[in-house]
């Protein structure tokens, strides 16, 4: 070979490129997603439209929707022990948004359903054509079953937003401190 160099740095850049970048997304299910909730999501959702951090940045500026975080909240770590205070970190989420944690759960307990159902109801203001704007982390299924839900119970102007939070700060957008909606009576 005549310039070795030159092979060397393209081999080089093949091992720099991200292997999320060489997959394919998953194909998207019939259901709801059950478990492993931090993956690699679908590029589609069936009745929904996918937006990405432009497009959702330009609806937040117009204010053209109620955004929806259906993130988890996380779980007390099991090895802490008992006496031990334990404060998760604050959550931070597009301004404005109304977060429902454990929502996008694939299966919802019926206190939790009744939980995301009021609140989606308190978010569109009983109007099911009002815009929603689903969201969480990118490669975050918790989304999608949330974005999903809300398209079984009627709502009709249903985005879903797979990059989340994680892109919108990426991209330098604002965040704020957000907690959770009341849960009580749902654990």
């Amino acid at each position: 070979m005549k310039y070795p160099w030159f092979a060397t740095i393209i081999i080089m850049a093949l091992f720099a490129v991200p292997r999320a970048w060489a997959e394919e997304p998953p194909p998207e299910p019939e259901g709801y997603r059950l478990g492993s909730y931090h993956a690699p999501t679908p590029a589609t959702l069936k009745g929904a439209t996918v937006i990405d951090t432009e497009r959702t940045f330009e609806i937040w500026t117009k204010k053209e929707a109620a955004f929806i975080d259906a993130l988890s909240r996380p779980s007390r770590p099991a090895d802490l022990p008992k006496e031990v205070i334990w404060r998760p970190s604050p959550r931070h989420d597009i301004p404005g948004s109304l977060w429902l944690p454990d929502t996008g759960l694939g299966e919802l307990t019926p206190a939790l359903q009744n939980y995301f159902e009021s609140g989606l109801a308190r978010a569109s203001g009983n109007d099911k054509s009002k815009a929603l704007v689903f969201y969480c982390r990118t490669n975050c299924w918790a989304s999608w079953n949330a974005a999903k839900r809300a398209l079984t119970l009627g709502y009709k102007n249903v985005s879903w937003y797979p990059g989340g939070a994680d892109a919108w700060e990426k991209a330098g957008h604002p965040l704020e401190e957000r907690p959770p909606e009341p849960m009580e009576g749902v654990r």
